[in-house]
């Protein structure tokens, strides 16, 4: 029997406008599923249980008073812990911050909140989101939703594994190297990175930079959807939500929920398994190719092609590692014993650059970006797997070697992701089955620039035309083994980076 944490977001909207779902029992519901299954995954390791039960009251007393109701209203959401909660514990990871509890909301969150979002805890990252494995020595590893020994991905691992096991219907995450799309890939949900400035950001130290970004997580598109159009808003706090007299330049909230109809067979597609740099595992290429096979001629147009990216290693490297030394240098130089072997490694290549070496990568930079925007003035979307490899065990720090080639860095494995990363084009994940290691797999449509709306649309056109294809559609995690599993507390180098 379908519990109310089971349901769609949407679905759950739905009935609570409509009194058929109070509040309070999908909450409760939330809560329940949290204390089954947590401990075999460590998603959601901080919990405010007691004020979300008292929100969910006063949403349930809205809904009988016949008040206005915000689009999130009475629904429980995942914040990530890498975005400050007011009176919840924010630790971004770090044993730094272990006792960390903000005295207000991020501006995120905040807008969350006024949508009528209930928050139910904290999901779980790794140390300052660096690495994309979810591991940290505050709250331990996040084990996959399919598989607790494998990797959740990150950085935002923890809400993907809640969100795969219904523990919430909504979560948060945010995204520099597919750190909202890596997680959504390795655990069969739905992660979007959004156009720099469309969800804004008021605390990046680098308040200029493209590279990272705040995004909504679903376990379907149309929900995802819903979720961006509480967080994308203005903030005069963040250069790049630009704005013409209070008027977001990419169009209003509206624009993106629900997502837009878009006829496929108008676009010309641009399929890619590598981007041309990206070290993609032949397990992952072949899972691929069986999904081209399939979606190709749903399109005008479809032909292998990607933009020229010559450079792009090299260039976000360079980028990346400033923004770590900005962000963490003075912690490394300061207290080097409570950081991780990622942060100590990232400050560390940061301090190594010079001016030539930042100006020319960000010269590199505008030169790729330009090469894209000629690349789709040909084409419309382009396509292609979303992470290079296929889960692997979580005690394995990071991928060294990719089909036995070795990696360039600790973040090279992501280079799917960072491609669109670094010239600022809206990009997301999709799941669209299991590979033939029985894992998830997750598409990545990357559009134009400021295509946010276009990537939204082409998304949930897949989506819909695979869900009656049970080798395409959304795999869901057996809950149920998960709930008799043993805890992942108890394996070994949980609390390590050994």
């Amino acid at each position: 029997m379908t519990e109310p944490c089971d349901l769609t977001a949407l679905e759950a909207r739905a009935l609570i406008g409509r009194r058929a779902l109070s509040p309070v029992e999908l909450t409760q519901s939330c809560i329940a599923r949290v204390e089954a299954v947590d401990h075999a995954v460590n998603a959601m390791p901080a919990r405010d249980f007691s004020r979300a039960l008292a929100t969910a009251k006063a949403a349930e007393q809205a809904v009988v008073a016949g008040a206005h109701l915000g689009p999130l209203h009475g629904l429980p959401v995942g914040i990530k812990d890498l975005e400050e909660t007011e009176g919840l514990r924010t630790t971004w990871g770090s044993p730094i911050f272990a006792d960390h509890v903000p005295t207000a909301d991020c501006g995120m969150v905040a807008r969350v909140k006024a949508a009528g979002g209930i928050v139910l805890g904290k999901t779980n990252v790794p140390e300052f989101g660096a690495g994309a494995n979810t591991r940290n020595t505050v709250y331990g590893a996040t084990g996959n939703a399919f598989d607790p020994t494998r990797s959740a991905a990150g950085s935002s691992g923890g809400s993907a594994v809640a969100l795969a096991t219904n523990m919430v219907p909504l979560a948060t995450g945010s995204d520099t190297g597919g750190s909202l799309r890596n997680p959504a890939a390795f655990n069969g949900i739905v992660g979007f990175r959004p156009s720099p400035g469309l969800v804004p950001s008021e605390t990046r130290g680098f308040g200029w930079s493209n590279l990272p970004v705040l995004g909504p997580m679903a376990r379907n598109v149309p929900d995802l959807c819903l979720m961006l159009s509480a967080m994308a808003s203005d903030d005069a706090r963040d250069p790049l939500a630009y704005t013409l007299p209070h008027r977001p330049v990419r169009g209003e909230p509206a624009l993106f929920f629900p997502p837009r109809a878009i006829d496929l067979g108008s676009l010309r597609l641009a399929i890619t398994p590598d981007f041309g740099f990206a070290p993609t595992e032949k397990l992952v290429r072949r899972a691929f190719a069986a999904r081209v096979a399939a979606i190709a001629p749903m399109f005008g147009a479809a032909e292998e092609a990607e933009p020229d990216c010559s450079g792009t290693d090299e260039a976000f490297e360079v980028l990346r590692a400033i923004g770590m030394v900005a962000s963490h240098g003075q912690k490394v130089r300061e207290r080097p014993q409570d950081c991780g072997p990622n942060i100590r490694e990232n400050v560390a290549e940061g301090l190594r650059y010079g001016v030539e070496d930042i100006t020319r990568a960000m010269t590199e930079q505008t030169k790729i970006y330009r090469r894209w925007q000629a690349f789709f003035s040909r084409h419309d979307v382009i396509i292609s797997p979303a992470i290079t490899t296929s889960p692997r065990n979580w005690r394995e720090l990071f991928p060294a070697e990719i089909d036995g080639v070795a990696t360039r860095t600790y973040f090279h494995w992501l280079a799917l992701a960072y491609a669109a990363t670094l010239v600022g084009h809206p990009a997301i994940s999709i799941p669209l089955g299991l590979d033939e290691a029985g894992m998830p797999f997750g598409l990545q449509i990357v559009g134009p620039r400021g295509g946010d709306a276009l990537v939204l649309g082409v998304a949930a056109s897949i989506e819909a035309a695979c869900a009656g294809d049970a080798a395409l559609r959304r795999p869901v995690p057996d809950v149920a083994a998960l709930m008799k599993a043993g805890p992942i507390s108890a394996m070994a180098e949980f609390m390590t980076f050994a």
